[in-house]
């Protein structure tokens, strides 16, 4: 199982984080599957960062083997989808950028990727319009929407599809919109698509 990811997708996010850089193609980073973090379990923050980040997603789960897929057939490729955290070590990814080095361990350490449970994507009239929002402690601090996305997820799927071949059970983090924050112990995450809460777990 590979877990992918998708850097810069909304402009919104980028412009929180100062970033000047503009793709013409999605920015893909890749996390292990010791990343998965499922069912509710606690995250643990970690003795190696001083700054963990939230990121709330549209997690898709690849359900049938592909590659090279045309971006009008990506639609095929997935049936479910969730909300997930892409949990980032803001202090050491600052660090290793400025010193131009690739940034790995500031994203794809143990559990930093918590995904709820997942639901059938036909729920929703069209993929590029679908709310999601994270509440911590009962308070709203992130809020999307899908068609907010620089890249689309049938564009997402299609790309990636050119480099890695893609297999039943494979995830894609899709990006995330502005509001990104800080963790802290005792926090209670909830993760929401729409009015639905599919993820809910705690910092320790």
């Amino acid at each position: 199982m590979k877990i992918f990811a998708i850097g810069l997708n909304y402009a919104s996010h980028n412009e929180e984080m100062k970033s000047v850089f503009v793709s013409e193609e999605p920015v893909i980073f890749m996390k292990p599957d010791t990343a998965l973090l499922k069912n509710g379990k606690p995250f643990f923050l970690p003795d190696f960062s001083n700054e963990i980040h939230y990121e709330t997603e549209i997690v898709i789960k690849i359900d049938r083997l592909g590659k090279n897929i045309a971006e009008r057939f990506a639609h095929r490729y997935y049936n479910e989808i969730t909300v997930g955290i892409d949990f980032t070590a803001r202090d050491l990814q600052h660090r290793l950028k400025q010193q131009g080095l690739p940034w790995e361990i500031a994203k794809s350490f143990d559990n930093s990727a918590p995904v709820g449970n997942f639901i059938s994507k036909n729920k929703f009239p069209h993929m590029q319009n679908i709310d999601f929002h994270l509440d911590i402690n009962g308070k709203t601090v992130q809020k999307g929407n899908t068609a907010e996305m620089i890249f689309s997820v049938d564009k997402i799927i299609s790309y990636i599809s050119k480099f890695f071949t893609l297999k039943i059970g494979d995830l894609i983090f899709t990006g995330t919109p502005a509001g990104i924050g800080p963790v802290a112990i005792n926090d209670h995450l909830e993760g929401y698509i729409e009015n639905e809460k599919l993820l809910d777990f705690r910092i320790k």
